[in-house]
């Protein structure tokens, strides 16, 4: 039986979830948005990126479209879930640009860089046909 005091928690106040695997995501490319101290950009909100998300990131000088295999980073397209910084992600919201939120597979500690509140407002459950949600 897993402890519960040891169990990664997500911002509904479950057990985090598996955000992706294809590509495998996550600070430590393990398919979730689990964090710790040595991840600075605190990488703990699974999006599901939209063409949108993407070019805003790539504007504001993180561009999550390009490969860099040297960071085991195949690159994104629209429809791929990626463990995406707080941060970034907030800004994209108050930008009109924010991604779409899987609230299971969100770390809890985004709650420390945004409400609940606004995850809510982006939140989406990952339909089988992905291709619905590209905006």
């Amino acid at each position: 039986m897993e402890d519960d005091a040891t169990a990664e928690r997500n911002v509904l106040g479950g057990e985090l979830e598996v955000c992706g695997t294809e590509p495998m995501t996550g600070w430590f490319r393990d398919g979730c948005c689990s964090t710790g101290p040595e991840d600075l950009g605190r990488h703990t909100i699974c999006a599901f990126v939209t063409r949108e998300f993407l070019e805003h990131q790539r504007v504001i000088g993180n561009d999550l479209i390009t490969p860099m295999p040297q960071y085991r980073f195949p690159g994104l397209v629209p429809g791929d879930r990626w463990c995406v910084t707080a941060l970034n992600w907030r800004r994209a919201h108050e930008d009109g640009a924010a991604a779409h939120v899987v609230l299971a597979s969100t770390h809890e500690r985004t709650l420390e860089v945004v409400p609940l509140e606004i995850l809510q407002q982006h939140a989406v459950d990952v339909p089988s046909d992905p291709g619905a949600l590209d905006g």
